[in-house]
């Protein structure tokens, strides 16, 4: 009976069977791992998710292909170099592919955003519409959809404007004469963010509306910063609140700015009106 287990067939079929059990094994253990590594198992994550277990699965079991191979004693040597100059050849053709989708993994783990996610990248700024391994697609605030290479975001500076929260701050700048009152200048904007429903305050929360105002020449800067609750909407709420100035500071006199040779023949055709 032991001179059974000696003999070569069985002992390349119990090695045969521990390679095929150790590829099971890793492959299970991998899969979980990266579902902890991935974390919240949104749609798009899921299929991200998916992709990268089906190439690890395939780089596992090629791997145990070649030693079921070597167990029963065929030369693998041509066979690993041939791999190894195909994935040389293939590494160098998709550069560019396997770059985004080493990226769009480093993205996706990191929780960098997710989708529903308000951002802004360089000169882009929009919603997140689809996050996959090579690509991010982007619904910018005129309907416009932008897919942007995984690689170019972890080149740029990425500003996530809501971080999975349904409130996000914003800002608009109001630019008056120096001539006209500050103070009844900001009352008024004030008065016009609070009458807006898209606007937030509450001081309890820290949802607080804050002024900076700057001096240029014969102009101040009046920028102001307040939420809002629906950050999609983010440049109609800031339209709607501009109009709504723009309409107090005619009714109040408050002008724009006006340069002093223009000042004069400026205030007399206003009192005319």
């Amino acid at each position: 009976m032991f001179d059974f287990f000696n003999t070569v067939i069985v002992q390349q079929a119990i090695q045969v069977s521990i390679i095929i059990i150790v590829a099971f094994v890793l492959v299970k253990i991998f899969s979980k791992l990266l579902g902890k590594f991935v974390g919240e198992k949104t749609e798009s994550r899921k299929h991200i998710l998916q992709n990268i277990k089906r190439f690890n699965q395939l780089i596992i079991y090629i791997s145990a292909l070649v030693l079921v191979l070597w167990v029963f004693e065929v030369d693998v040597t041509g066979l690993v170099a041939g791999l190894g100059v195909g994935a040389l050849i293939i590494g160098f053709a998709l550069k560019d592919f396997i770059e985004n989708w080493v990226s769009g993994l480093l993205i996706v783990s990191g929780r960098t955003y997710k989708v529903g996610d308000v951002i802004q990248v360089g000169e882009f700024k929009g919603v997140v519409v689809e996050v996959s391994l090579r690509t991010t697609s982007l619904k910018t605030f005129d309907q416009n959809k932008i897919v942007i290479p995984n690689s170019l975001l972890l080149k740029e500076k990425i500003v996530n404007l809501t971080d999975g929260q349904k409130e996000t701050v914003t800002s608009v700048v109001f630019c008056i004469d120096y001539t006209c009152d500050v103070d009844r200048a900001k009352a008024l904007v004030d008065s016009v963010l609070r009458s807006n429903s898209s606007v937030v305050v509450n001081d309890k929360r820290k949802r607080e509306i804050r002024f900076l105002v700057r001096s240029k020449d014969w102009t101040v800067e009046i920028e102001v910063l307040f939420w809002i609750n629906f950050p999609k909407r983010e440049e109609f709420v800031k339209s709607e609140v501009v109009e709504a100035v723009k309409k107090c500071f005619d009714e109040e006199k408050i002008f724009p700015p006006i340069p002093a040779v223009l000042r004069r023949d400026f205030l007399e055709n206003k009192k005319n009106k």
